[in-house]
């Protein structure tokens, strides 16, 4: 029996979502691999014995190596609360009903089975009377404002960007900001660690003489071709996540949804920054929130979304 165009689509995507899986946990082996390989080369073989040496050689590791350590414990940090953090899942999630206007149940109107909702009332079929509410035809549950599915989790993430198979997680609500300060951490550290290899690089190809063993030499080499490698294409990727901080919207919203130039989500971009990195400026370069941002700010929950009162104004006219 031959099988349909959409089964063979949907078959497709399980055998790729279930790749993703496999392959997220070889990630983390691989980052830390690539981590413990820059250590051993930049602290253990190169910079480490300079510190003995005296004079400006010995000031010079001295500083490479508090950078180095610095970016590192940074970078783990904000990698492993990326890792660790769940992006944000909408548990149970009703629109709420705004009963002292009288305005008619925004639930009416969906075209699903109410009993399959949690309704008191079945729903008719046709257009919702509230466009903007949506409903998981995966998850069988409401969707909050800008939440959507992801198909190798298995469940709808709050403000979904992307899932990433590196940390292993959706990118979502709840951990964007740890993810662009591992990026932020990722591309300092790169380039530190590009920097301060290029010496012995430019050596390996004229006539200098580089100090070491054999397998030494080979891991310098694959280290500054790793971390050239990771520093240019992290600075793409970084430069692009700033832009869509900026303009307040998510990979997933600029590629498939941002369709109108009048982003309604757009407060500018002071306001925009702060909906993801927080007012409290002490915590803006640090994987956490101030607790007072967490209460002032239920932005950062994932639920409520400020949106401008202009376009609000004119889509109800």
């Amino acid at each position: 029996m031959q099988k349909s165009g959409k089964s063979v689509m949907a078959w497709n995507v399980f055998k790729f979502c279930t790749a993703l899986r496999a392959l997220g946990s070889i990630m983390i082996v691989l980052v830390l691999g690539i981590i413990g390989v820059t250590y051993y080369v930049v602290v253990v073989a190169n910079y480490g014995p300079a510190l003995v040496h005296g004079g400006l050689d010995s000031f010079i590791a001295f500083l490479v190596l508090v950078l180095f350590h610095s970016l590192l414990v940074m970078l783990l940090w904000s990698y492993f609360t990326t890792v660790l953090t769940d992006p944000g899942v909408p548990p149970n999630w009703r629109p709420s009903i705004d009963e002292e206007s009288g305005d008619a149940d925004p639930l009416v109107g969906l075209g699903y089975e109410g009993t399959d909702l949690g309704l008191n009332q079945p729903a008719t079929f046709g257009e919702p009377a509230n466009p903007q509410l949506r409903v998981c035809r995966k998850c069988n549950q409401f969707k909050p404002p800008r939440c959507h599915h992801c198909s190798v989790c298995g469940r709808c993430i709050l403000k979904m960007d992307h899932h990433c198979v590196w940390v292993v997680n959706c990118v979502g609500a709840l951990n964007y900001k740890y993810f662009l300060l591992f990026l932020f951490y990722t591309f300092l550290l790169t380039t530190l660690v590009t920097l301060s290899l290029l010496r012995l690089f430019i050596a390996f190809f004229t006539d200098g003489v580089i100090n070491g063993t054999p397998g030494t030499l080979v891991a310098t080499f694959v280290t500054f071709v790793l971390n050239l490698s990771f520093a240019l294409s992290i600075m793409g990727f970084l430069v692009m996540h700033i832009s869509l901080v900026l303009g307040n919207t998510t990979t997933i919203e600029a590629f498939e949804k941002k369709t109108n130039p009048k982003w309604r989500y757009d407060l500018g971009r002071r306001k925009n920054f702060e909906q993801v990195f927080g007012v409290d400026k002490r915590c803006w370069f640090i994987p956490a929130y101030s607790e007072e941002d967490l209460e002032r700010m239920p932005v950062l929950r994932g639920f409520e979304y400020p949106t401008r009162p202009d376009l609000d104004e004119l889509q109800q006219l």
